[in-house]
């Protein structure tokens, strides 16, 4: 991924800054490219950018949105923290297809049905943003990417002339509904992003938002209209693959969350059982599970207070993650508990039993992949309750 970027940026350099006031031709083309999913998580959901063609000027470049450098200085804390600096890299088309030739990922080309002077606007802009000065921006995987920056561009420069169309796509789905359809449930990127972000992400998002995503910038672009002296036009004039691959799907490991969540669910029930007929507590189970709990815990709450991500805050991962379970963990090794001990589980069943009304009602939607660990932490939850019962 590093090497990857890296040479990017390092023909980004070799292109040297054309001045935004020369004139394109009328034979000149602006077209939005998408790109199809690769094998990394970071490339699952695709990629969008803009192309501007003009053969008689010999130009043939492309206005890339989602790149990043890995050595700028504190990359790593200022992703961790959300911020998240991204930069527009401005470079000869040929080497972008190549990239997604060698990956073998599809490449679609849509031309706008733009005049002369709208043309020119566009170049104007993407010149502008191009500078040294210009290039860099807060990144937001939901809200400022590579696929809602086209959106937010079209519209910045054809203004109300251009009127998005949804009537070709499904409506009322969140952000995570919308992410979850692009990564597969059952994966660890998946469950990850879900654990990790909170229920701003279960919002309804409306047909713009949905433009956070390369596949809906596509569909939305390819029937939406273009007012020209008043009379709606298609926004796209043409369309053209430019590679033909094979969508890449999404490999599921034999190690998957549900499986390994599964395996601990069986063992944690079986102990329990056989606890339970011995009137006898496992120490190790539950210093396990009450540590691991609160280990994500901590990092949820982290992720909730101290950091700038848009989409971490009221995270109700907590409920089942309980950060102070963490301090509980090494409390249970001791022989003798407080008497407090006993109301402590009750609060953690309590707090368990109020996951499904959220599930249903959509104020949050958990990973599915939790499910077998919800179902263990339950019932030990109830034994240890019965097993500290007054």
């Amino acid at each position: 991924m590093k090497k990857k970027h890296s040479l990017l940026l390092f023909f980004l350099l070799l292109i040297k800054p054309i001045n935004a006031q020369v004139n394109l031709s009328v034979y000149s083309e602006v077209s939005i490219i998408t790109a199809g999913p690769g094998t990394e998580l970071y490339e699952a959901f695709g990629h969008s950018a803009i192309r501007i063609k003009d053969p008689v000027l010999q130009l043939d470049l492309i206005y890339n949105y989602g790149m990043f450098d890995f050595n700028q200085p504190n990359f790593y804390a200022n992703f961790t923290k959300g911020k998240l600096l991204y930069k527009l890299a401005r470079y000869d088309f040929k080497y972008f297809l190549a990239s997604y030739k060698r990956d073998k990922r599809w490449v679609k080309q849509q031309v706008l049905n733009l005049t002369q002077q709208e043309k020119q606007a566009f170049f104007k802009y993407l010149e502008n943003n191009a500078l040294p000065k210009n290039a860099n921006y807060y990144y937001d995987p939901f809200y400022n990417n590579c696929a809602s920056k086209l959106r937010d561009i079209t519209t910045s420069v054809l203004g109300d002339r251009v009127a998005f169309n949804d009537d070709k796509i499904e409506k009322n789905l969140s952000f995570r509904q919308l992410m979850n359809k692009e990564i597969y449930w059952n994966t660890w990127g998946n469950f990850g992003i879900n654990l990790a972000l909170g229920s701003k992400l279960d919002k309804k998002a409306t047909s713009e938002e949905y433009m956070y995503l390369p596949d809906y910038v596509y569909k939305i672009f390819k029937n939406s209209s273009l007012f020209i002296d008043n009379q709606p036009k298609k926004l796209v004039k043409k369309e053209i693959i430019l590679l033909d691959y094979e969508e890449i799907e999404q490999k599921v490991s034999i190690l998957n969350p549900f499986v390994i969540f599964s395996i601990i669910a069986f063992i944690g029930l079986f102990i329990t059982y056989k606890d339970f007929k011995n009137y006898k507590r496992t120490r190790l189970l539950d210093f396990t599970l009450l540590f691991i709990s609160g280990i994500v815990g901590v990092l949820i709450l982290f992720l909730w207070f101290f950091t700038d991500h848009s989409t971490t805050p009221n995270n109700f991962n907590f409920l089942w993650a309980f950060a102070p379970n963490l301090i509980i963990a090494f409390l249970l090794f001791k022989k003798n508990q407080p008497k407090w001990i006993h109301t402590y589980f009750k609060i953690l069943l309590g707090l368990l039993l109020l996951i499904p009304f959220l599930w249903v009602l959509k104020i949050q939607l958990f990973p599915l992949a939790v499910i077998p660990l919800l179902v263990l932490l339950l019932v030990r939850y109830l034994f240890l309750t019965s097993f500290y019962k007054k």
